[in-house]
């Protein structure tokens, strides 16, 4: 875990697309009519090179050796009754900002790239889609919702996960948590395709397939949205 604690409030801005990540998990499911057990988030965050950060999961947790990009479930650290009441009370709260930055869903994958990387989130750009496997239906027609829905280790309990890509205050020093994670990587598309890393010939199997697809995705939207950048001649959105 990084060697000092921040502010329990992040501080980061979100792009107009990101408002309805903005609450918290439980209004979230309300909200879209959703009864999973509870949400988790991902964090895709490229280098100045357009690398991802990639981990290695501990080799004493599940999964074990296994690579992924930093994220874990989407806690509510304050009671939402407490919240909505500090906000009645509260005449200058508007409505999209309900919730302090901890408790929403973007807060929650702000935290778990902290404690997990201990990289600083500056700002939410997009959503990253999670894209059907070969064979699959288009997600689009398969559900309802962007994410990936997963079952916990007992099979008993099911929760849906998110991914968004990051801005960071710094790629310099990325910090892990040894009770979580015990290596990294900035890898490129290839290297992720692959799932090898090309200078040293480090494998670097993902978890599962689906996670592999997400980063894939990730790299084609990043892609994208450059061109669309070459083409507007605005800024790179990370």
């Amino acid at each position: 875990m990084p060697p000092f604690t921040p502010a329990k409030v992040f501080t980061f801005t979100v792009d107009p697309s990101l408002a309805d990540w903005q609450v918290s998990p439980r209004r979230w499911m309300a909200d879209h009519n959703k009864h999973w057990d509870g949400l988790a988030v991902a964090a895709v965050v490229f280098d100045d090179r357009g690398r991802v950060l990639l981990v290695q999961r501990a080799a004493h947790d599940s999964m074990p050796n296994r690579w992924e990009v930093p994220g874990g479930a989407a806690d509510e650290d304050e009671d939402e009754n407490e919240i909505e009441n500090k906000n009645k009370n509260d005449s200058s709260n508007v409505a999209s900002e309900q919730f302090p930055p901890r408790t929403t869903i973007l807060g929650a994958a702000a935290r778990e790239l902290w404690e997990e990387a201990g990289l600083v989130a500056t700002r939410f750009t997009h959503l990253i889609p999670q894209p059907p496997l070969p064979g699959q239906a288009s997600p689009g027609t398969a559900v309802d919702h962007p994410g990936l829905v997963f079952a916990n280790r007992t099979g008993k309990k099911f929760f849906c996960r998110f991914a968004f890509a990051v801005q960071v205050q710094s790629c310099d020093r990325v910090t892990l948590d040894p009770d979580e994670h015990q290596a990294y990587v900035w890898a490129t598309e290839d290297e992720v395709r692959q799932q090898r890393m090309a200078g040293s010939g480090q494998v670097i199997p993902l978890t599962v397939p689906e996670a592999q697809a997400l980063v894939l995705e990730a790299f084609r939207l990043r892609a994208a949205k450059a061109d669309e950048v070459n083409s507007s001649g605005s800024d790179v959105v990370g």
